[in-house]
């Protein structure tokens, strides 16, 4: 189950040693080869509103992990970006291709095609086209995103941008990005269990992994849970930290989960 990580004993850096030249030289030259991420562009958006959290504190973690390796990581901090996370008929900068009823759905799919949305919104999708990985990092909040984040996934991942009908799941416009989310919890593991008094932690999994992100196209990572907050302790979340940054290491070998029915729901 959840506790059993197989990306922990993994390596992202090799080395090997041999011979520079004839038998009788003294020395050897060592090949070190680069990390998996070497070239990869990783973005993270984040969503908490003050630096020194714990989510801050996972965030930094993953922007010096991920640049040591070559990563080119970028960061869209909603909070200190003022991000605005309405939909509204703001968002579009041109004529609505319907001036008397007003479809968001609708008005923003011809606006992208338009080159017609804000430029918010077109800058954001800019970060996601040129994203290998895209890590949310956020706090759960009532078995979902905080409303900051749900606006940049309302404005951002678009009709025509993210998908189009038909063009989504499997044939989503964001296939070949992965996409995961790391989370923390006020409850504790034992809480989202299948028996646990908030269920299963797959459920609140489902709207945001399948319902959105799968639907997008991306090809999803298992997400990286850090429950208990509420009531860990300091040497509790400095082995949380560890775990992030050691799953890290080898994040470019992981294999996506099975987006499908079956993982969230097993009997």
């Amino acid at each position: 189950r959840w506790g059993k990580r197989p990306w922990a004993q993994r390596q992202s850096v090799q080395a090997s040693s041999r011979h520079s030249g004839p038998r009788h030289w003294l020395c050897h030259i060592v090949r070190v080869f680069p990390p998996g991420g070497r070239g990869k562009k990783v973005l993270i958006v984040y969503a908490h509103q003050e630096p020194k959290s714990f989510n801050g504190s996972l965030k930094k973690v993953a922007v010096e992990e991920l640049s040591k390796q070559g990563c080119t990581v970028t960061v869209s901090d909603l909070y200190s970006m003022n991000f605005e996370p309405r939909a509204t008929r703001n968002d579009i900068t041109g004529a609505p291709s319907n001036p008397d009823v007003f479809s968001y759905g609708i008005e923003t799919h011809e606006a992208y095609k338009k080159k017609a949305l804000t430029s918010d919104i077109f800058e954001e999708q800019r970060k996601v086209q040129e994203a290998d990985l895209v890590i949310f990092q956020f706090p759960l909040y009532w078995f979902s995103v905080p409303a900051i984040l749900k606006g940049w996934m309302d404005r951002v991942l678009c009709r025509g941008f993210a998908f189009d009908i038909p063009g989504f799941y499997d044939s989503g416009f964001l296939k070949g990005k992965l996409a995961l989310l790391s989370l923390t919890t006020g409850g504790t593991a034992e809480m989202y269990t299948k028996d646990g008094v908030s269920g299963d932690f797959r459920y609140f999994l489902w709207p945001l992994q399948h319902g959105t992100l799968h639907f997008c196209g991306f090809k999803v990572l298992a997400p990286q849970i850090s429950f208990g907050l509420d009531v860990s302790s300091e040497e509790e979340r400095k082995v949380m930290l560890a775990s992030w940054a050691q799953r890290l290491k080898s994040i470019w070998k992981e294999e996506p989960i099975h987006c499908t029915p079956p993982w969230y729901f097993q009997e």
